[in-house]
C-alpha cells in the first residue's frame, strides 16, 4: 500500500461531511492536503481545525467553470501536479418527473457531471506529464442502480461513470489510476433538503465513507481498485 505522507491531495467538496472528515484523516496521516469548496467561511474554519494554511485554500463555485480553473491554476503554481485528486462535490436533486424542472436537471448535471469535466480536464495534462496519479469519484450507489424520483441525480452519475470509464482507456499506457466509489446513503447533509421520508440512523455514517476513501487513495503500486460499492444494511424510506 503507498503511503500517503508527503503526498499532495486535493479535495473537492471539503467542507461537506464526508469531505470534512476525509480531509481531517489526510492531514492526520501526513498528506499536503488542499481543499475547495463554495464557502469560503467554512473552508477557512476547517483549515484552522487541521491546520492548513490558508494559501492550499480555495474558494470554487461547481457552477463556474472559470472557478474551477482558475483554482487549478493556483495550485499548479504550489506544485507540479496533486498526487490525488478526490472528487467529494454534488448536489442531490431527488424529485418525481411530475415535479422536477428543466432548470433542475441542467443544474444536476452542470454541478455533478459539467464541473467533474473541467475539473479533470483541468489537472490531466500535469498528470499526464508524470505519468502517474489518482483520481477519485462518487457516483453513488444511484449512478449504477437508479431509483424512482432520482431521474436526475442518476443521469449526471451515469454520465460521470461513462465519462471516467472513457477517459480510463485514454489512459492505459499510463500509471494514472481512476476509481469510482458508489456510496449507498450516506448521513449527511446531503439529505437534510430531500424531501424523503428514510431512516438516517440506519445509514452509513460520513466518517466511515471518509474512511474507505482514505483507504482508496493508499492504492498498491502495481494495482488499481477501479471501483468500490459501500452500501448500509438498510434504509428504506419509511
Amino acid at each position: 500500500m503507498e503511503k500517503l505522507n508527503g503526498k499532495h491531495v486535493l479535495v473537492m467538496g471539503a467542507t461537506g461531511g464526508i469531505g470534512s472528515a476525509l480531509v481531517k484523516l489526510l492531514a492526520s496521516s501526513g498528506a499536503i492536503v488542499y481543499m475547495a469548496a463554495r464557502s469560503q467561511e467554512k473552508l477557512l474554519a476547517l483549515a484552522e481545525q487541521v491546520l492548513i494554511p490558508s494559501s492550499r485554500c480555495f474558494v470554487v463555485d461547481a457552477t463556474s467553470p472559470e472557478t474551477i480553473q482558475e483554482m487549478a491554476r493556483q495550485l499548479l503554481l504550489q506544485v507540479a501536479q496533486p498526487d490525488i485528486i478526490v472528487n467529494a462535490a454534488g448536489i442531490g436533486i431527488i424529485k418525481s418527473m411530475d415535479n422536477l424542472t428543466l432548470e433542475e436537471f441542467r443544474r444536476s448535471l452542470q454541478v455533478n457531471l459539467e464541473a467533474s469535466f473541467v475539473l479533470v480536464k483541468s489537472f490531466l495534462p500535469s498528470m499526464k506529464a508524470s505519468g502517474k496519479g489518482l483520481i477519485i469519484n462518487m457516483p453513488g450507489v444511484l449512478g449504477k442502480v437508479p431509483m424512482a424520483g432520482a431521474a436526475a441525480y442518476s443521469a449526471s452519475k451515469y454520465g460521470l461513470v461513462g465519462m471516467m470509464q472513457s477517459i480510463r482507456e485514454e489512459l492505459k499506457r499510463t500509471e494514472i489510476r481512476i476509481t469510482n466509489i458508489f456510496l449507498g446513503g450516506v448521513d449527511s447533509p446531503f439529505w437534510d433538503t430531500i424531501d424523503m421520508r428514510v431512516q438516517r440512523e440506519k445509514m452509513i455514517q460520513a466518517e466511515e465513507a471518509a474512511r474507505a476513501i482514505w483507504f482508496l487513495c493508499q492504492q498498491p503500486r502495481s494495482g488499481v481498485v477501479s471501483e468500490m460499492v459501500l452500501q448500509p444494511f438498510n434504509h428504506q424510506a419509511i
